[in-house]
């Protein structure tokens, strides 16, 4: 069993920046996959970049230049760095994990609970 969790939300105001932090652990998660996805309120859930366990990341032209995403192996933790954030990043962000890289969430066997980021004034 893998246990993934999310750290890292808060308030932040436009224009600044917020890392949000996932941990994986258990059998093999340290080869696994971690994605992070998006959900705003009545919205569908948003892919929002992954990162293989060789360091390798894939993230969607909406966020690329904005966001990045980086692992520390020995930590089991991944971040994702967030810049100029506008209200419209505002969204409960989920990490998830697992064996295989794609920007389908059904092929995350394993997820978060998720952690709010709120950008406003």
């Amino acid at each position: 069993q893998v246990q993934v969790e999310e750290s890292g939300g808060g308030l932040v105001q436009p224009g600044g920046s917020l890392r949000l932090s996932c941990v994986a652990s258990g059998r093999d998660s340290s080869n696994y996959v971690v994605a992070w996805f998006r959900q705003a309120p009545g919205k569908d859930r948003e892919f929002v970049g992954l990162i293989r366990w060789s360091g390798g990341t894939d993230l969607p032209d909406s966020v690329k230049g904005q966001f990045t995403i980086s692992r520390d192996n020995a930590k089991n933790t991944v971040y994702l760095q967030m810049n100029s954030l506008v209200p419209e990043d505002t969204a409960v962000y989920y990490c998830a994990t697992g064996p295989w890289a794609s920007r389908d969430s059904g092929y995350y066997h394993y997820w978060g609970l998720g952690t709010q980021v709120t950008v406003s004034s």
